[in-house]
């Protein structure tokens, strides 16, 4: 490999292996049935920082510095509640907007844009909207409308601390965990 090959990346946090499975087994059941299965291309996370390009050789630099940014950080609660969308193409579980969770994403897309000038190509005015994505992309309208009167009215509740950060790695077919980040506290303070 070259120096000059890159890889994509995105942070995230991971819920515990319960919480990853019983939102695998809705991502599979809304591809079964809805034929959407892009969801399906990485473990069942909340975006903190989306996808970006980064130069494969200065991975260990990158690995490294997000371990010491971790370390200065405490575990964060975590609450899922219900289903959301943004039409007409995605599916979520609801992540509540805990202060906690709001400043460590804060916090990361500042030492981001501070320490490597990163920063997340999302539209100007939008703000950050913690979900858990069960179905998106290849769902169509159609597909979207069916699945949505069903979640709308389903329930879907669970609560962790979240302990760690997690930097996935794009293979070229999907999302793998490339490193886990641990806090500094497991407790909130």
């Amino acid at each position: 490999m070259s120096d000059q090959e890159t890889v994509r990346l995105f942070m995230a946090l991971l819920p515990p292996p319960a919480i990853q499975a019983a939102a695998a087994a809705l991502q599979q059941e809304l591809s079964d049935r809805f034929a959407s299965r892009a969801a399906q291309k990485s473990p069942p996370h909340i975006t903190l920082h989306p996808p970006f390009t980064w130069p494969l050789a200065q991975l260990p630099d990158l690995t490294l510095a997000l371990t010491t940014f971790a370390a200065q950080q405490q575990a964060v609660p975590i609450t899922l509640d219900g289903f959301g969308a943004f039409p007409p193409r995605v599916i979520y579980i609801q992540v509540a907007r805990s202060p906690g969770l709001l400043q460590l994403q804060q916090d990361l897309a500042q030492w981001l844009t501070a320490t490597y000038g990163i920063q997340a190509q999302r539209s100007a005015g939008r703000r950050f909207t913690p979900h858990l994505t069960v179905a998106f992309r290849d769902l169509t309208p159609a597909n979207f409308q069916l699945a949505w009167l069903e979640l709308a009215e389903r329930s879907f509740a669970a609560e962790f601390m979240s302990t760690d950060l997690t930097l996935l790695r794009h293979t070229g077919q999907h999302w793998v965990v490339q490193q886990r980040a641990p806090y500094q506290s497991r407790s909130p303070l």
